[in-house]
């Protein structure tokens, strides 16, 4: 019944945000009023139940270029493939950086009208419950802000509902406002909705510590650009006028506010911690719903038509329905965590191995639930990844990788998995992709996320429930880390990263600490959580990292003669490079956009 209320309340939306039925002295018969709507409970969440469907929420659906925020089963459409965590479809960095002409300005003025309206027609509700869903509309008007900043740094505050014709086009055409103060304004809205929330909503909405915890994300973000962006940016006219760009003297406070924001959600959420077994305990903490962790998520339904495709999008055609994998994690994701893997002896040759699973023994448990590595099973198979077929292997693993290799006598490779030699195969079931890609290029597939109890049959297109987790604990843990150390906090710094690598199952740091130490630990916990690519250019590194950058696979073979296996540094076979110029750490406002509002000039540099 509550999704036929939803449902209603979007057909007639249309209709109640006309101004034109306001004008006339009696009210239409077929019309649903605002009274309707904002005094009634049904109305009301209804209302709310549309913000929160279009809230910028970057999940499986999200899609970096293109479509953006739009619905779309190619989920291998990844931000990670952007900038290294994942090889990709993705034909240049661009793809991403360019942006989709996001511009949710009317998406603004239903959360306006909302705020503006609600205490007028909702008089028969108490103060308290006013005030509660007031402070959902404020911090769903911050998250959007927060969407539009990262983008385009400055971009104009509307904090009022704009009426035409009553406004004139001057009144209605806003400039820009500076970056920092479209960042204090997402502050003071989180602050807003901290003070007027309750503690605890229903699933899926937001309570006051969803909004603190998306207040930390949201400042520890600003004073990066702050601290980072001043050295590390193109020059021009937006940059010089402060649409571009924040003060590096305005870097510690926000770094205090993402730290005081993320103390507040200490004890009222805690690190998923319900199995002993530290790798399964990894892997399940984002398929149970009721994770002590989950602080805001997306659900999805068979039943509503929301299921997403994960499953059968990211593993390969083997273990799914249908659908196809086009993103695979980095070699150089998987060093974050191990450091050069132990595949060649001090001597320079190979080391040998009995099976491809043995690569994994000992690894890191956080590292095993994220990447599924050669020899790894999934609904009863095996990813049996392998690049080919040596008859025998002499020498070295650099001789082999040279112009001119001298121990090479036979290799045997192919880019059909039915291509046998002497009865085995020669390219695994599960790849090594050699003429396509809708195979491992890396070695590698995505274990985070994916449903390992739904069988084959289930893991078509649109046949996926598992929920999306906007934010979670460990986040809040990871900006609260970041930003302490900012503030010269190593302690506090030290404590959060080491509560995270605890239920990691990885060592406690104990020795250096540096930023860096931060950074990395950020990478390996949230990876593939969509945060990466934004994490680069927020840190103002991406420039560096991505300068005609090329990624590295580990390849395995199978030596006939010895019955082994050996596993070979290379680079990945598209061999594809990234670049990231400086003018991709700002998108060019939408030129659709410009055309209707000249103040929105002047666009960001070098667009």
């Amino acid at each position: 019944m509550k999704n036929k209320i939803y449902i209603s309340i979007i057909a007639i939306l249309a209709v109640l945000l006309q101004p034109s039925c306001r004008d006339l002295n009696i009210d239409p018969l077929n019309v649903i009023q605002d009274k309707d709507v904002f005094g009634t409970e049904a109305g009301v969440k209804g209302y709310l139940a549309t913000v929160y469907r279009t809230l910028p929420i970057e999940d499986f659906y999200y899609r970096q270029e293109g479509s953006g925020f739009n619905r779309q089963w190619e989920h291998f459409y990844h931000p990670g493939a952007l900038c290294g965590e994942l090889v990709g479809p993705y034909g240049s960095t661009y793809d991403g950086a360019g942006g989709f002409g996001y511009w949710p300005y009317g998406d603004i003025r239903t959360v306006n009208y909302f705020i503006e309206n609600l205490p007028v027609f909702g008089t028969g509700f108490s103060k308290e419950q006013i005030d509660a869903w007031l402070g959902e509309a404020y911090f769903c008007r911050a998250y959007f802000y927060f969407a539009l900043v990262k983008r385009y740094g400055g971009i104009p505050i509307i904090r009022k509902v704009q009426h035409y014709p009553e406004q004139s086009l001057e009144e209605l055409q806003v400039h820009r406002d500076k970056e920092v103060d479209v960042w204090n304004f997402i502050s003071d809205d989180l602050d807003s909705a901290y003070n007027k929330m309750p503690a605890n909503n229903e699933r899926g909405r937001a309570n006051r510590y969803v909004a603190a915890a998306l207040k930390s994300r949201a400042m520890v973000y600003a004073g990066s650009i702050a601290r980072y962006g001043s050295e590390n940016f193109v020059a021009g006219e937006a940059r010089d006028l402060g649409y571009a760009g924040i003060p590096a003297s305005a870097a510690p406070g926000f770094f205090q506010r993402a730290w005081d924001a993320a103390k507040l959600l200490e004890g009222h959420y805690s690190l998923y911690r319900k199995k002993t077994d530290k790798e399964q305990n990894y892997v399940d903490l984002f398929l149970d719903k009721e994770s002590t962790e989950n602080i805001l998520v997306r659900d999805y339904s068979l039943t509503t038509g929301t299921a997403h495709s994960w499953d059968a999008t990211m593993t390969c055609r083997f273990m799914t329905a249908d659908g196809l994998s086009r993103a695979y994690p980095t070699l150089e994701l998987v060093e974050r965590f191990t450091g050069l893997l132990p595949v060649v002896n001090a001597d320079g040759t190979p080391r040998r191995f009995d099976n491809t699973s043995q690569l994994a023994q000992g690894l890191e448990p956080r590292l095993l639930a994220t990447i599924y590595f050669p020899g790894a099973t999934l609904r009863g198979k095996q990813f049996d990844m392998q690049r080919g077929i040596y008859e025998h292997f002499a020498g070295t693993a650099a001789d082999e990788l040279g112009q001119n290799p001298p121990n090479r006598p036979f290799r045997h490779l192919a880019g059909k998995t039915e291509t046998l030699f002497n009865g085995m195969r020669i390219i695994g079931f599960t790849g090594i992709s050699t003429d396509g890609d809708d195979f491992t290029r890396t070695g590698f597939y995505i274990r985070k996320y994916i449903d390992y109890n739904r069988v084959q049959s289930q893991c078509g297109l649109y046949m996926s429930t598992q929920s999306w987790i906007d934010m979670r604990y460990a986040e809040v843990l990871l900006n609260r880390a970041e930003a302490a150390f900012e503030l010269n906090n190593l302690a506090d710094a030290r404590n959060m990263i080491n509560d995270i690598r605890d239920r990691a199952g990885a060592p406690l740091l104990t020795g250096a600490f540096t930023i860096d130490t931060v950074r990395n630990e950020r990478c390996k916990e949230l990876a593939f959580e969509k945060q990466y690519w934004w994490d680069l250019r927020r840190w103002r590194i991406a420039d560096r990292l991505l300068d005609n950058t090329k990624y590295h696979a580990m390849m395995p073979y199978y030596i006939a003669d010895e019955q082994k296996y050996i596993f070979l540094r290379e680079l990945e076979p598209f061999q594809r490079s990234y670049n990231f110029e400086k003018k991709y750490y700002y998108e060019p406002i939408p030129g659709g956009e410009l055309g209707k509002n000249p103040n929105l000039y002047p666009n960001n540099p070098n667009h």
